[in-house]
C-alpha cells in the first residue's frame, strides 16, 4: 500500500533526528533475510545503542541531502534492499554488530558506511569491526607499559637472590 505525503514527510523527519543524533552509519543488505533474524540483530542493536531502519532509498536520500551531497549519490550505488544501522553511542559498534552478524547470516552483507563526515568502504567497516574491544586494548596498553618495570625488577631481584644463594654456600 502507498504511503501518503505526510506519512512520507513524517518517515523523512524522523530519518533527520536519527542523523543529526547518529556517531556512525553502517549501510547493510538484507536482501534474503529472514524476519526473525532481522528482528535478532534488531535486539542486538538496541542492547548497544543502536538502531536499525529499512526505508526506501529515494526517502533516505532526501533526509541525507541536508548533511552530505557525497553520501547521498553514495546511496544511489548501492544496490539490493538496503537497511541502514545507526549508532548513537559507540561510532565501531554497529560495524562490530553487523559484522558479526554477517558472520552468523550469510543473507547480511556489509556495503558500506557514514564515519567521521566521511563514506567508508565495505574494506575499512569490516576493518574497524575487527578492532578489539575498548577493555581489551586498554589492557594490552596496560601490560605494555607495566612490562618495562617488571622486567627492571626481576633484574633487581635476580642480584639479590644471587648475593644469598653465594651466602649460603660460604655458610655451609
Amino acid at each position: 500500500m502507498a504511503k501518503t505525503k505526510s506519512q512520507k514527510q513524517k518517515i523523512i523527519e524522523d530519518l533527520r533526528e536519527k542523523i543529526q543524533r547518529q556517531k556512525a552509519i553502517v549501510f547493510v543488505e538484507i536482501s534474503g533475510l529472514k524476519a526473525k533474524e532481522f528482528f535478532d540483530l534488531r535486539k542486538k542493536l538496541k542492547k548497544k545503542n543502536s538502531q536499525t531502519s529499512v526505508v526506501k532509498k529515494t526517502l533516505f536520500k532526501i533526509a541525507l541531502e541536508e548533511l552530505s551531497k557525497n553520501l547521498a549519490e553514495k546511496l544511489e550505488e548501492l544496490k539490493g534492499q538496503v537497511a541502514t544501522i545507526f549508532g548513537f553511542g559507540d561510532e565501531i559498534m554497529p560495524a562490530k554488530i553487523a559484522y558479526e552478524f554477517s558472520l552468523e547470516n550469510k543473507n547480511l552483507k556489509i556495503l558500506g558506511g557514514y564515519l567521521e563526515k566521511k563514506f567508508r568502504g565495505v574494506e575499512e567497516i569490516i576493518n574497524l569491526a575487527q578492532i578489539p574491544p575498548e577493555e581489551e586494548l586498554l589492557g594490552k596498553l596496560v601490560g605494555s607499559f607495566s612490562a618495562p618495570i617488571l622486567n627492571f625488577l626481576n633484574i633487581l631481584e635476580a642480584n639479590l637472590k644471587g648475593l644469598i644463594f653465594v651466602l649460603s654456600k660460604i655458610k655451609k
